[in-house]
């Protein structure tokens, strides 16, 4: 099964196409740019270099949330856009758990931590067991220090989130905070795909129209309409 999968839920972009387990090939780009400047030359990118037209793929796969709310309307809009003109299907996954399952080497519980603004992270417990990623703690929005509060033994925090805030985190856990080295709290796209292989079997007859981003929280334009005047 060939598979052409994004991500927009950060300031990274990631695109990759999988065939089955394999990776054929992944293109991913942090800018401070808008991802729509890039999006649709680094999908031409990745199907030139795995020598696939869209017509050959079999299905798309894409982060639904949570994550920046332009950034997600960008990659689902430029992949339901995708889906529509092959009849491809398409699925959505968690930014969360797609990132939580780039680190199967450990048995500690993963906490992929993405930041959201306004001093909060997205955030949710995950752990791998039986070689299959296990949901612990639902996704959330808090504060870096209240969404680490209840955590009582060593545990892995990922994501840009964890990278930001990583001085009061250590603070807050001390010996229980286990990092990544920089460059690994990136989600690649690889991630994605994989995460949405077995749910693409299972809704290959998804209407693609049900697909909406997560967003877990409302918008800043949202939250000014519910102001009193």
């Amino acid at each position: 099964m060939n598979l052409l999968a994004v991500d927009t839920a950060t300031k990274s972009c990631s695109v990759a196409a999988i065939q089955d387990v394999t990776t054929l090939a992944e293109f991913t780009f942090a800018s401070n740019q808008t991802h729509s400047k890039h999006l649709m030359g680094m999908i031409q990118t990745v199907l030139n270099l795995s020598k696939l037209s869209v017509m050959e793929l079999d299905g798309f796969v894409v982060t639904l949330g949570p994550g920046s709310f332009t950034g997600l309307r960008i990659g689902l809009s430029a992949l339901k856009g995708l889906a529509a003109a092959s009849g491809k299907p398409i699925v959505g996954v968690s930014t969360l758990e797609a990132l939580a399952t780039q680190f199967a080497f450990t048995n500690l519980p993963i906490y992929p931590l993405l930041d959201a603004k306004r001093g909060e992270v997205y955030f949710a417990g995950y752990r791998w067991q039986g070689g299959l990623i296990i949901q612990e703690i639902e996704e959330q929005a808090k504060p870096p220090v209240e969404a680490v509060r209840a955590m009582q033994s060593p545990c892995l925090l990922v994501g840009d989130g964890a990278l930001f805030y990583r001085e009061p985190l250590k603070e807050r856990l001390g010996s229980h905070a286990r990092f990544v080295p920089e460059t690994d709290n990136i989600l690649r796209a690889t991630s994605v795909a994989r995460c949405g292989y077995a749910k693409l079997i299972e809704h290959s007859n998804m209407n693609n129209g049900q697909l909406v981003p997560q967003y877990i929280r409302q918008s800043y334009a949202e939250m000014a309409l519910k102001e009193p005047k």
